[in-house]
């Protein structure tokens, strides 16, 4: 398989795994949403990284499988193409992305369909669909924008250049930036301590900034008003608030 999901202690690793660059064929953009869609149904998931390995994040798409592509082939395709990446996009739990080496094109995509980024300091992160004729095509226009605005997300489509680790943190692209050899732990450790919160108002918190995103302020202040009254019908805003009242605040263990 060219991707793979694994599970330990809450936490999901969707592992791309088609070296030497893991370019995302069809076969992986299809691999990818129905892990996506696992990591969103399975209960023992709880959040989830998303990690190239420790050579190179995914380098963008094959280029030599879309050449062959007409017309009519990609107004078929890139449907199923921005769906992988949605299906990644709206896991319903905190998601990390892992980033080594190249995130290029649909590997920059892919990483913007994360809430957090970290990033190794060797990493390049960039656009470039641009220097074949083309415009990103895999959420790449839209969400980058939204990341970083227009002005700086247009500076990189229009131009396909690529960006070291410490312009992306400067620019907003990435959030953390460490030594290579400590990027799947850090995003394993960044996981793992979401994993052990109360999923149900995480689920919510991800929903409200990302759905208030898409909206005007007053129907996302709508939708943060139905997601903060709907948990107090949950077991863990009981467990929280009982703990905040005996313990003090931050030592509930949350189911």
């Amino acid at each position: 398989m060219t991707v793979n999901l694994e599970v330990a202690d809450g936490v999901g690793t969707i592992r791309l795994d088609r070296p030497p660059m893991n370019a995302l064929d069809i076969a992986t953009q299809d691999r990818l949403r129905e892990l996506a869609e696992e990591a969103t149904r399975r209960d023992d998931v709880r959040a989830v990284v998303i990690w190239g390995g420790e050579k190179v994040f995914a380098a963008g798409a094959d280029i030599k499988e879309m050449q062959v592509m007409d017309h009519a082939a990609m107004v078929v395709r890139s449907k199923a193409l921005q769906d992988a990446f949605t299906a990644v996009a709206r896991i319903p739990k905190p998601v990390v992305a892992a980033i080594t080496g190249y995130a290029l094109g649909g590997g920059c995509e892919l990483a913007l369909c994360a809430d957090f980024r970290i990033a190794a300091d060797n990493a390049k992160l960039g656009q470039p669909e641009i220097l074949l004729g083309l415009i990103p095509g895999a959420g790449g226009t839209q969400r980058l924008a939204r990341l970083v605005g227009p002005s700086k997300a247009k500076d990189l489509i229009f131009t396909g250049r690529q960006v070291k680790a410490d312009e992306a943190l400067t620019l907003g692209l990435v959030d953390r930036v460490v030594p290579a050899a400590e990027v799947y732990e850090q995003a394993h450790a960044w996981a793992a301590r979401l994993a052990a919160g109360p999923a149900l108002a995480l689920r919510a918190a991800k929903e409200s900034v990302d759905g208030g995103l898409e909206t005007d302020i007053d129907t996302g202040l709508t939708i943060e008003r139905n997601w903060f009254a709907g948990l107090f019908a949950t077991e863990d805003r009981e467990t929280g608030m009982r703990s905040f009242v005996e313990e003090g605040p931050g030592k509930a263990k949350f189911r």
